[in-house]
């Protein structure tokens, strides 16, 4: 819904796979950054 407003207004949005790849690029590294902060053996 919110991505059928903005493209009405003019806005470009990318499409379901285009989200999926920024997210898979940012959260996959924060996901293993995290992993090893927290849980690395001392």
């Amino acid at each position: 819904m919110v991505k059928s407003i903005a493209e009405d207004r003019g806005v470009k949005m990318p499409s379901f796979f285009g989200y999926m790849a920024w997210s898979i690029g940012i959260l996959v590294p924060l996901f293993i950054l995290m992993t090893f902060i927290w849980f690395r053996t001392p």
